[in-house]
């Protein structure tokens, strides 16, 4: 059986159609070549269609641990931003822009945020 190395340093085997030495063709020509073979173009491109969590921070609240306990429905914290004050969007723990916020004009009564500075990540890339 033929052996390979995968990505840990583990040897893995190959799979039956290699062991055979089948003609079976390595990659399916419908979906094009795999991406260990393709260039970092198409490998980063493969990512493009994943969604992401970004959060967007409006304000903090520092209340006392004597009100928190007593926080019931309808309870209002106050935070440290007014409602003009830009806000920040995050992936993770990375600040990745700041906008403002803006209600949509659709009448759903959802928000949005306008983006008004946006991180370079060119070097990034």
């Amino acid at each position: 059986m033929n052996d390979r190395m995968d990505d840990t340093g583990q040897g893995t085997a190959a799979p039956a159609h290699e062991a055979r030495g089948s003609e079976m063709p390595d990659t399916d020509p419908t979906v094009g070549p795999s991406p260990e073979r393709a260039g970092p173009k198409a490998r980063t491109g493969a990512f493009l269609g994943v969604p992401i969590e970004v959060t967007i921070s409006v304000g903090k609240a520092r209340p006392l641990v004597s009100e928190l306990v007593e926080l019931r429905r309808d309870s209002v914290l106050t935070l440290d931003s007014s409602i003009d004050d830009p806000v920040e969007l995050y992936i993770g723990d990375r600040l990745i822009a700041r906008g403002e916020l803006q209600e949509l004009g659709d009448d759903s009564g959802r928000l949005g945020v306008r983006l008004t500075e946006v991180a370079d990540f060119s070097n990034d890339i």
